[in-house]
């Protein structure tokens, strides 16, 4: 089975992105920023981190606190220790997945298990709908192996983290925001599709080489946002030399957006409410794995 695109979008702009530290001093590029949340809701954030110098990376992320959305964690290459308030504990490594949904309220830690080599990989965070911001926190780890994923005829490795592609159905589906997350190996000359609903929010990064979208070249370290053009069936990609991207797509919320650093609610009085629940010592409580 393979995704029909009649009508591919086109990209809308291009974004940089921004170096940031975050963390204990972890080095980063800020893609998606808070500026662009509106725009690309139900996505509030994208990180990507990829260094070969320990010193960017090695101080990691000590516990820290989150609620009402999800962060999906992609770990290109590296070796990454969570562990959070209930006790619950994991490694990501090379191609695995972390999908937490921090609800109403989570405290974790991810913290590097390496102290020399390459740690590179992204970050999502997933907003939740109203209904669901206060629901009990959950995640699950998934290795490499785990995550679903397949070949086109063009010789194009997909892996699924999120949603389908091509009659493949991905790691974790979710009901209201309906997240497609594509890691998408492009070899030189191949092209790939990927059939969008009209009503997604969409963008992709490249993270290897260069692909064009259209007649829009999108460079390494480059994420091109999806025109949201009526009509438009899905996304086509094509790669003159051997190119890595991500692919992000979902059902905007439409809903209000209040943020204080790792709280993102409805309402500021919900956040003065998280900050004080934080502060109280209410919220760490247990995840379900």
């Amino acid at each position: 089975m393979t995704d029909q695109v009649s009508s591919p979008r086109g990209v809308e702009r291009i974004i940089s992105g921004q170096a940031v530290m975050d963390g204990a001093g972890v080095k980063i590029n800020r893609v998606l920023t808070q500026p662009l949340q509106r725009r690309l809701d139900p996505f509030l954030m994208l990180d990507n981190f990829g260094s070969d110098q320990a010193n960017d990376y090695i101080a990691g992320f000590p516990s820290h606190p989150h609620r009402g959305f999800e962060t999906v964690t992609y770990m290109l290459e590296g070796r990454m220790r969570h562990k959070d308030s209930a006790g619950n504990e994991g490694l990501l490594t090379n191609g695995g997945v972390q999908w937490m949904t921090a609800g109403r309220g989570v405290i974790h830690s991810e913290m590097p298990e390496q102290e020399a080599g390459v740690m590179e990989g992204f970050q999502l965070w997933l907003n939740l709908p109203a209904k669901d911001k206060m629901r009990a926190p959950w995640y699950r780890d998934f290795n490499g192996a785990d995550v679903p994923a397949f070949t086109t005829a063009e010789g194009v490795d997909v892996k699924v983290i999120a949603g389908s592609s091509h009659g493949v159905a991905g790691a974790v589906q979710r009901e209201v925001t309906e997240p497609i997350y594509l890691d998408i190996h492009l070899p030189a000359g191949a092209s790939f599709s990927q059939a969008l609903p009209e009503g997604h929010n969409a963008f992709i990064f490249t993270y290897r080489g260069e692909v064009n979208v259209g007649d829009k070249a999108v460079a390494s370290g480059r994420m091109a946002i999806l025109a949201n053009t009526q009509g438009a069936d899905g996304v086509t990609v094509h790669a003159e030399q051997a190119s890595r991207l991500i692919l992000v797509a979902g059902q905007p919320l439409n809903e209000p957006i209040a943020q204080y650093g790792p709280f993102v609610m409805n309402t500021q009085a919900e956040i003065f409410a998280a900050v004080e629940d934080f502060r109280a010592g209410k919220l760490g409580e247990e995840a379900h794995v």
